[in-house]
């Protein structure tokens, strides 16, 4: 077994001030996104400008800050919210949904594109091979937090976390790490190397994310205040991650079915 290495949270510590390696993930997950979308702007059919690429990131950025946190507050803890509303502002006290964070950058690249006059699909299409990058940063952020940790487990590689038992637990952060952040990550790199149709590629990272993250909830422990929500292993996540998984298949099949029906017979 292994012992969870017991990292300070915070990174760093100005006076009254801490900064926390969670907040400096998105710091690096906001950072490594421009830098790849710089180097893929110039590659794909309809090039971007470093303006375009640096504005794209901000319009991100501000939307996966608001949704995420109104995601965690409405999906996770909309009991606290409906006795607390103003809780919803309270951001240093915690609490983000990558699903609420999807649908906030989702928003936020609607409203972009139909300002520089961009097909909105194409948009997504772009930015899909970067978001596991700002992902795998989040889940290091997880992991260094001593948060979000996995059920109790036999595994060699199980970890004790000393600030929740003495149990031996998946350490589900790094599977989320390496499946939704690494793995993810190379296979739409790789998939975006050459044209798609359009929505294959922002298909294909639904459809992985959803079943990744589906798969992983299995390893991980529930929200306690939540706990599974039927048949004794459905969670918060997966209820989440279905419609992701649904929508990206059938992307995935509209953009080939169009492809198909765009192809001139022989």
């Amino acid at each position: 077994m292994l012992n969870y290495p017991q990292l300070d949270p915070v990174a760093i510590s100005l006076g009254p001030i801490n900064i926390h390696w969670y907040g400096l993930m998105y710091l690096v997950a906001f950072g490594g996104a421009w830098v790849m979308a710089s180097y893929r702007a110039s590659r794909v059919e309809e090039p971007w400008t470093p303006q375009q690429i640096s504005d794209l990131v901000f319009y991100g950025a501000l939307g996966a800050v608001l949704g995420g946190r109104t995601g965690s507050v409405l999906f996770y803890n909309f009991g606290r919210f409906v006795e607390d509303p103003l809780w919803l502002f309270r951001v240093w006290e915690g609490g983000m949904s990558f699903h609420g964070g999807f649908l906030g950058v989702m928003l936020a690249f609607y409203l972009y594109s139909r300002h520089i006059c961009r097909d909105y699909w194409k948009t997504m299409d772009f930015i899909a091979p970067f978001v596991p990058f700002g992902l795998g940063a989040g889940r290091l952020g997880n992991f260094i937090g001593g948060e979000l940790w996995g059920k109790p487990t036999e595994v060699p590689w199980g970890m004790i976390f000393p600030h929740v038992d003495e149990l031996a637990r998946h350490p589900s952060q790094l599977y989320e790490f390496a499946l939704e952040g690494v793995l993810l990550g190379m296979i739409l790199w790789w998939f975006s190397v050459k044209p798609r149709p359009r929505f294959a590629v922002c298909g294909l990272f639904a459809l992985g994310y959803g079943s990744f993250r589906f798969f992983i909830e299995f390893f991980r422990e529930p929200d306690r205040h939540l706990g599974y929500l039927a048949f004794d292993w459905l969670t918060m996540g997966q209820v989440l991650s279905t419609p992701l998984i649904l929508a990206g298949g059938l992307f995935l099949l509209q953009a080939y079915l169009q492809q198909a029906n765009q192809t001139p017979a022989r």
